[in-house]
């Protein structure tokens, strides 16, 4: 008796206002592998691939989750939003050059997951208390920073948010 392969699909994903066409895809692949490996955008790290660290965060249909948990297949006819849909005609967005002024980047690897939940917060309070700030990080984890200098990343970005 000989083994089938797996039924493969065929299917359209919009990411960052972008349609882009997946095929021969496994039905079990995740989200975070698609992004990666079939459209690249590396972006979007996989480091636990258990929704433990928050590395592979990304916004679909407005909410920020763990891209390694979602099938990729069941984003069809959502908004996916990743870290590379976050700037604007190649300039860093905000939240982007606050990391860097406040020196919240270091190996940079839970960078992108940790800006993509700071956008989603932001977008969501305009003016989020510290306990708000933490409450919407905790989902992230960073082994080299601390976590203070990206509290004073999100902090600096509320003020310049509102003093423009």
């Amino acid at each position: 008796m000989t083994k089938s392969s797996p039924p493969s699909l065929d299917y359209r994903l919009t990411v960052n206002g972008r349609p882009h066409e997946v095929q021969d895809s496994w039905i079990g692949e995740s989200l975070l592998y698609v992004l990666r490996e079939r459209l690249g955008l590396p972006g979007s790290k996989g480091a636990c691939e258990q929704g433990e660290c928050g590395s592979c965060t990304v916004v679909v249909d407005g909410r920020a989750v763990c891209s390694c948990l979602v099938l990729a297949a069941s984003a069809v006819d959502s908004e996916i939003t990743t870290i590379e849909g976050l700037g604007a005609d190649q300039a860093l967005s905000d939240v982007q050059q606050a990391f860097i002024d406040a020196g919240g980047v270091q190996c940079g690897f839970c960078t992108p997951g940790f800006v993509v939940a700071v956008h989603h917060l932001l977008s969501n309070h305009h003016d989020p208390s510290d306990n708000e700030i933490r409450e919407a990080l905790s989902g992230n984890i960073c082994r080299c920073t601390g976590y203070g200098r990206i509290l004073e990343a999100v902090r600096e970005v509320v003020v310049r948010r509102r003093s423009s």
